[in-house]
């Protein structure tokens, strides 16, 4: 009797890891593919004979539709039950990649893009409320494990795989790939995801919160990722500004008034959901301002090619594999308490021996750093996710799955868009007080003494100048994400691990 349910409870607390491996498949696409492409868009404009600001749609695009899509996410699934979404979701996305492989127009390929991105937005948030209503929550942590390593491992060999396929293949096959992949997700979903119980009935859909959620977010995505080449206080930019600002205003008061909301703002009352939820934005603007920044130097300042640098950015990636599980096991163990503490600081860390990058930085120097880094966001990610996901009830948990993806992609694009902005006119302001200190009595003495014609020294001069004035402006920058994951050393301090309530909120805060 004792053993056979011994028996039983060992298969119980197992036989989730098979579906959660299923679901970040999808997960591990989805990802993958906002990030694979960006290393393709030089060639894809050559083959389409297309301008940049055309082609770059092709990565636009498909961050706007995400955005927009994300919040129908929890309605859908409790409409059409999380198994079919996942799977709807996935034969949307591999239809998109599809037509994405065989675009023969540049428009083509930007309208496959937005199939392809209905399918990956809807995919995430899905995932999540599965993993977090199929696992039992002794396993949390092992099970946000494997969603971490999609979220933090896709990004970092996006473009080492990219550039693999761009250089040696064809840019086509970034999405030919997917379509093998999505056809065995779906069949595996068939044969071995089970229906999760919907604690909630959908009702009436929230039109009125889907188009103010839509225009809002859509506005806001589009002037983040724009800001940069429109100019920040362009006509457009500030229109695109100020009508986010409304719409996402309308949104916020109908959410909190109406019955049946399309996001639950209501579970923003539960302080843990809200402290870790900012805590994950975060750590999401440091991780991306690293991710962009430390490749952008090695190919703008180092000369480095795209290949070398994903070769290079791939060892720290590899490293989640390991770390990823030893901090799930840490937070179903101890808790979230002290891996995200230590990940804050070791992340902290990490990134202010960035600060001191230069162009003599050895290339093992970097290596160690990046493995650094990526040891410190890997133990403080998913138990910051588990603690707050944790804790809210059974009927929220696809709601706030999708809110905590919705945050998570703008505070990207946010933090990008400002550190960006930061980089930019602190380069000016270093080329422009070096410049001042470069004589033009310098400049004719040295052609004087026959280095090289004026027009060459100064071209020179101003190559070098640029790269002084870059490095600088980015070790600036990475010492304002080193203050970034100094702050979530102290909140770290209160999380607590805590059980799920059926129907109720349980803190997980001392």
């Amino acid at each position: 009797m004792f053993a056979e349910k011994s028996v039983l409870e060992q298969e119980k607390n197992t036989d989730w890891i098979i579906p959660t491996l299923i679901t970040v498949i999808g997960g591990f696409m989805a990802i993958l593919d906002a990030s694979i492409v960006n290393v393709a868009i030089p060639t894809m404009m050559n083959d389409f004979q297309t301008t940049l600001s055309h082609i770059q749609w092709v990565s636009t695009i498909y961050m706007l539709t995400l955005g927009v899509i994300v919040p129908t996410s929890g309605w859908l699934g409790d409409k059409l039950g999380y198994k079919k979404l996942y799977i709807y979701s996935l034969m949307v996305f591999t239809a998109g990649s599809t037509l994405c492989a065989a675009a023969t127009s540049e428009n083509l390929l930007i309208v496959s893009r937005i199939i392809q991105a209905i399918g990956g937005g809807m995919i995430m948030p899905t995932m999540m409320t599965m993993v977090f209503s199929l696992v039992p929550k002794d396993r949390f942590g092992q099970a946000s494990a494997l969603v971490g390593v999609t979220m933090m491992v896709a990004p970092a060999i996006g473009p080492t795989l990219g550039g693999y396929l761009v250089e040696y293949i064809s840019w086509r096959w970034i999405f030919t790939l997917n379509l093998p992949i999505g056809i065995l997700a779906v069949i595996l979903s068939f044969l071995f995801l089970r229906e999760i119980p919907t604690y909630r009935e959908a009702g009436k859909f929230d039109i009125l919160g889907f188009i103010t959620s839509s225009a809002g977010l859509f506005c806001l995505l589009l002037a983040l990722s724009q800001g940069q080449d429109w100019g920040w206080t362009s006509m457009p930019i500030v229109l695109l500004l100020w009508i986010s600002c409304g719409f996402l205003g309308i949104f916020v008061f109908h959410e909190l008034t109406t019955s049946n909301p399309l996001l639950d703002l209501r579970i923003f009352k539960i302080p843990v959901f809200s402290l870790g939820n900012v805590m994950t934005a975060l750590f999401n603007i440091v991780l991306f301002s690293n991710l962009f920044y430390v490749p952008f130097f090695l190919q703008s300042i180092r000369g480095m090619g795209a290949l070398d640098v994903g070769v290079l950015m791939l060892p720290p990636a590899l490293l989640s594999f390991v770390m990823m599980p030893i901090s799930g096991l840490l937070f179903d163990k101890i808790g979230p308490k002290l891996p995200v503490t230590i990940g804050a600081i070791v992340t902290a860390l990490s990134i202010y021996l960035f600060s001191h990058i230069d162009i003599n930085t050895p290339l093992r120097t970097i290596i160690f750093w990046n493995c650094l880094r990526q040891t410190g966001m890997s133990l403080s990610m998913m138990p910051i996710q588990s603690a707050f996901m944790t804790v809210l009830p059974p009927e929220s948990v696809s709601r706030g799955s999708a809110i905590n993806n919705i945050l998570n992609r703008v505070a990207s694009s946010f933090g990008l868009a400002i550190l960006t902005l930061f980089v930019t006119n602190r380069t000016v302001l270093h080329s422009t007080y070096i410049g001042w200190n470069v004589s033009g009595q310098a400049i004719n003495d040295l052609v004087a003494h026959g280095v090289a014609g004026q027009q060459t020294i100064t071209n020179l001069l101003g190559a070098a100048i640029y790269q002084i004035s870059f490095v600088k402006a980015i070790n600036e920058m990475f010492l304002i994400s080193t203050v970034l994951s100094l702050i979530l050393i102290f909140p770290s301090l209160f999380l607590k691990k805590a059980p799920i309530r059926s129907g109720t909120v349980s803190s997980v805060m001392e």
